[in-house]
């Protein structure tokens, strides 16, 4: 068994008009998905992606109304990492970012790739990751309705960062448990004193990795708006999954078990520095029940929570997804 990178990274947004204006508009992501909370159907869950929605480059939303900023710190999902094709796409970003005021460094490198870091208005963190020597996982399709040209779109997600106290725990799990390799250091771009530690999977590369600073002078982050729930991984297919669920519980970590997520399922389990991992299968996918010219204009909702629609629509401000799908 091999986890084949990176399948989607779950954060928190209490504005779910405004993220996807943000998401679509400004960064020229593909609403994929428009459908809840499966665990709280009151609120919704977004998933934005390729041109289909490949594994590897959903970026999704949980929308809570009501959240608090995030307060960074430890024991977290500390930052998000979206690809594009080269170092040119990087300058084209830039000068976009400046038009549309968006809060962003300047290119810098980082694992001996160009990068671009920026925020959104929620304080998410976010960095474009220049795929030009990647030699990994292959990138998406670009949305063909995208405001971006194809030549700079966003291809998926890159390395995601956590920020734990104690390195020594979350590597014992990726090696000995996920099967992660160890391929790498970079100094912190932060006040760290310790080196960032590179790990990946499967053929490795931008969509397959990564990257862990241990932080011992900063507190425990508390989770908002702005933050990150979960960062999920790669499995090919069910069958799979399920090897991975004895693994992971004869490994003695308390685990969901098996989770129909309906365009995927899932095992979730948290490491020991608490961060919440899950394991997707790469199918059935989300054009399951929506046809592919028409990924994320209406309310989805799985079978199981189809005779409730009524009731979910009502409590969901609309979003203005039509003109933009």
């Amino acid at each position: 068994m091999e986890l084949k990178g990176l399948h989607h990274v779950s954060a928190i947004t209490a504005k779910a008009g405004n993220n996807f204006e943000f998401y679509t508009k400004v960064l020229g992501m593909r609403l994929i998905k428009k459908t809840v909370n499966q665990d709280d159907v009151r609120v919704y869950h977004l998933f934005y992606g390729d041109q289909i929605g490949s594994p590897g480059t959903e970026l999704t939303f949980f929308e809570i109304p009501n959240a608090a900023r995030t307060h960074e710190g430890n024991n977290s999902i500390s930052e998000i990492s979206l690809r594009v094709r080269d170092d040119e796409a990087l300058g084209y970003w830039k000068k976009r970012f400046v038009e549309f005021n968006v809060e962003h460094d300047e290119i810098l490198s980082r694992f001996e790739r160009k990068v671009l870091s920026f925020k959104d208005s929620e304080g998410q963190r976010l960095l474009l990751v220049s795929d030009q020597d990647n030699n990994g996982v292959q990138g998406g399709l670009p949305w063909d309705g995208s405001p971006i040209p194809k030549e700079f779109s966003i291809l998926g997600l890159g390395p995601v960062k956590l920020t734990v106290p104690n390195i020594e725990q979350t590597e014992s799990v990726l090696i000995e448990v996920l099967g992660f390799r160890k391929s790498g250091t970079y100094p912190s771009p932060t006040r760290g004193q310790n080196p960032i530690v590179v790990y990946e999977t499967g053929e490795g590369g931008t969509g397959a990795e990564l990257h862990i600073e241990e932080r011992n002078d900063i507190p425990r982050e508390r989770l908002g708006r702005g933050g990150v729930h979960h960062v999920a991984f790669r499995v090919d297919d069910e069958e799979e999954l399920k090897k991975w669920i004895e693994k992971i519980s004869e490994s003695k970590f308390v685990n969901s078990g098996y989770v129909d997520r309906f365009y995927f399922r899932s095992l979730y389990f948290r490491e020991p520095n608490g961060i919440l991992f899950e394991l997707a299968t790469d199918g059935p996918g989300f054009e399951v029940d929506e046809a592919e010219q028409n990924l994320g204009e209406n309310l989805a909702l799985p079978p199981f929570l189809e005779s409730k629609r009524k009731d979910i629509e009502s409590n969901l401000k609309p979003l203005n997804t039509k003109s933009t799908n």
